[in-house]
């Protein structure tokens, strides 16, 4: 047998030889194949899923506002992910956090939202001041900031370059000068009295409030500030009722408004009162009272009225998802609900219009947007590169608390602009 011949005999007995452990390492291989390519299937189908963070108040006197937001979140959301989600079916997933009110806990939240779950966009807040102190945090980590209710101006009026907050919600500076014309055009208002939260969202309005008034060479007969947690605001009021105010502007939450309404009781004061949308957050009439009819507040939306087939889809998919909800009077507050819903319609669009779950795609891709049907209004190109506000005082409705419902003002119509 030749040299050659007994070389590939050789290696044919140690292959038989050894093909008893080539099989049980093969086997191994397999199986860890197998193994990772349930894992990665897994991985991937999780990737699939795009979450989106909301940050509110989601316990204490503003949680119905809190759960308002989710509603109008989770009905957007639902719809999108039954029409296919977005970048070509994958799902929308909202993942939520309280912020109980509190800046400090808000800023945790985001923190553990954008960090931990890794969010896309990140929704909230109820507070101008919760908001105020997540805007940085936002900016530097390059994740799109949605506000669908603080109407701090400087929220998305931040001075970053670029900024990644965005709004669908009321915006002070132009509330400031809606609640200046509406306490002139229904009450006849000649000398305004300003009771604030003093915070920043009550320094906000301060600036906004003044300004309107000397536009039209008006000054306030006076300015008092109240603190979140006051139960007795009769001595500031007092201070203005010496100073001859005939009618009330008031910027505070649901809890202090009420004590301003207790307090004038208390007084025996019957002055009208202008608000910001403080009132609407949660238990205003059972805190306030029989009067907190009296108090007149700005909102972006009210479902009574004339309908489109936006709102009775949505009314529709509000009743079969959430059994207390019977009918409008039972979707409160409105503005969360409506607010909410096209920011996140809004929102999918720019994810979709961006290709990309990356911030800074998304961010770009919310210029992309020309045109939508929405609850609020049809918005058309609604952000730009100097414009991160989607709503316009032509979006503001008056309305008041009836029977524990918020109604438009019947006096008023639907609609006021700032002038």
């Amino acid at each position: 047998m030749s040299a050659s011949v007994r070389s590939n005999a050789a290696s044919d007995t140690t292959a038989l030889s050894a093909s008893p452990r080539r099989r049980w390492l093969r086997a191994g291989v397999f199986a860890l194949a197998a193994a990772g390519m349930s894992f990665v299937s897994a991985s991937s189908y999780a990737a699939d899923t795009i979450k989106i963070g909301l940050v509110t108040a989601l316990s204490g006197q503003s949680a119905r506002a809190g759960e308002a937001l989710t509603r109008g979140m989770t009905i957007a959301i639902d719809e999108i992910n039954a029409s296919g989600g977005v970048l070509g079916g994958r799902k929308l997933e909202l993942v939520r956090r309280d912020d109980e009110g509190n800046p400090a806990k808000g800023v945790l939240a985001a923190r553990e939202l954008i960090y931990k779950d890794k969010v896309a966009v990140l929704f909230g807040g109820l507070d101008t001041p919760v908001s105020m102190a997540i805007v940085p945090i936002a900016n530097q980590e390059k994740v799109p900031f949605m506000g669908p209710w603080a109407a701090g101006t400087p929220i998305t009026r931040n001075g970053a370059n670029p900024n990644y907050v965005f709004r669908v919600s009321a915006v002070d500076e132009i509330v400031d000068s809606a609640m200046v014309t509406h306490a002139q055009e229904t009450f006849g208002a000649k000398k305004l009295g300003l009771i604030l939260v003093n915070n920043p969202w009550g320094e906000s309005n301060e600036k906004g409030i003044v300004a309107a008034l000397a536009a039209k060479g008006m000054k306030p007969a006076g300015v008092e500030k109240f603190e979140a947690n006051d139960v007795d605001v009769t001595p500031q009021l007092g201070r203005l009722k010496a100073a001859g105010a005939d009618t009330l502007l008031m910027v505070g939450n649901v809890g202090p408004s009420a004590q301003v309404v207790k307090s004038l009781d208390r007084m025996g004061w019957k002055v009208p009162i202008v608000s910001h949308w403080g009132p609407a957050g949660g238990r205003f009439t059972e805190l306030a009272g029989p009067n907190a009819k009296a108090v007149h507040f700005v909102q972006t939306y009210s479902f009574f009225g004339a309908t489109s087939p936006v709102s009775t889809r949505v009314v529709a998919a509000l009743r079969a998802k959430y059994s207390d909800i019977k009918g409008v009077d039972d979707i409160t507050p409105a503005v969360g609900v409506a607010n909410a819903y096209d920011a996140m319609r809004l929102t999918a669009l720019a994810i979709d219009k961006a290709g990309s779950t990356k911030g800074d795609a998304i961010r770009g891709g919310f210029y992309k947007i020309d045109r939508y049907e929405g609850l609020i209004k049809t918005y058309v190109k609604p952000f730009n590169d100097q414009q991160h506000d989607a709503l316009s005082a032509q979006d503001y409705v008056w309305a008041q608390f009836i029977d524990n419902r918020i109604v438009p003002v019947a006096a008023t119509g639907a609609k006021v602009a700032a002038k």
